[in-house]
């Protein structure tokens, strides 16, 4: 014969528990409310992740790459320029492309598969590699004008409407002395219309390095070696890559919280609870 578990054990001076009774809810219910935050933090945290590496351009823009392909460009630098194209393609993103040297020529327009770049990639081989003729060596110049580059990229981001816009420069930073004056009324307009400028130098002589550092500042450069943005380049919104570290330590801290919360929560038991289960 089983004996009715009863609800609570009589007391005769049970109003003097209120305080504690009162302190133990307000843990409960703070433990509660922390729990609940930590698991809205961790779920945007995830959702936040991109399961892409991270290319030159910020993925949530609508980018455009402008590549130098004037005479001064020396051969060793366009491995590195097919390294800013395949970081692109790797990323699975979506580009513009033009290509200039005195004059500029859009190639790609904006929302362009970044696998549609394989071609260019060709084009940049090194010598020795089987690259084919430049399509364009008969009628680009060994006089640069980057204004005119930029300018035709900032007319084709002027189509594009309700994205962030963002230029990647992949160049060696020499223009023509009577172009400066044109390539700083340029720089300014894309800082005025918010447009990310962000450069990949191709071994740039010290003048045009100068130049570009003074009209920029030295954070529009992408850093030498592998092409990518570091997580302080990134715009706001812009996806990053690497150990998602604010995820870890926020499920840390979900996992504590909810250990925490089950030991201070979990019912008293008493030794008669025991006899009373087993009758």
């Amino acid at each position: 014969m089983s004996l009715p578990s009863p609800t609570g054990i009589d007391s005769v001076d049970a109003t003097a528990l209120r305080p504690q009774a009162l302190r133990t809810f307000l843990v409960h219910l703070s433990l509660a409310g922390a729990c609940l935050g930590l698991l809205a933090g961790t779920v945007a945290s995830a959702r936040s992740l991109s399961p892409r590496p991270q290319g030159p351009l910020p993925a949530s823009a609508s980018g455009v790459v402008v590549l130098d392909l004037s005479l001064s460009i020396a051969d060793r630098d366009y491995e590195r320029a097919r390294d800013a194209l395949r970081r692109l393609m790797a990323a699975d993103g979506r580009v513009g492309l033009v290509v200039f040297s005195d004059v500029p020529y859009e190639l790609f327009p904006p929302g362009t598969p970044a696998s549609a770049l394989e071609p260019v990639l060709r084009a940049l081989a090194p010598p020795g590699q089987g690259r084919p003729p430049s399509p364009w060596a008969a009628t680009f110049r060994a006089g640069t004008r980057i204004s005119s580059a930029l300018d035709l990229a900032r007319e084709i981001l002027a189509r594009e409407r309700g994205r962030r816009k963002a230029i990647l420069l992949v160049s060696d930073l020499q223009t023509a002395p009577e172009d400066v004056p044109a390539l700083a009324r340029t720089l300014r307009l894309l800082r005025v219309e918010g447009i990310l400028l962000r450069v990949v130098p191709l071994s740039p002589s010290s003048d045009g390095l100068r130049l570009f550092q003074g009209l920029l500042g030295k954070e529009a450069f992408l850093p030498q070696g592998p092409v990518s943005f570091r997580a302080s380049q990134l715009p706001r919104g812009g996806g990053g890559g690497g150990t998602p570290t604010g995820l870890l330590v926020l499920g840390g801290l979900l996992l504590a919280c909810l250990a925490l919360f089950e030991r201070l929560t979990a019912r008293l038991a008493l030794p008669g609870d025991k006899r009373r289960k087993r009758q």
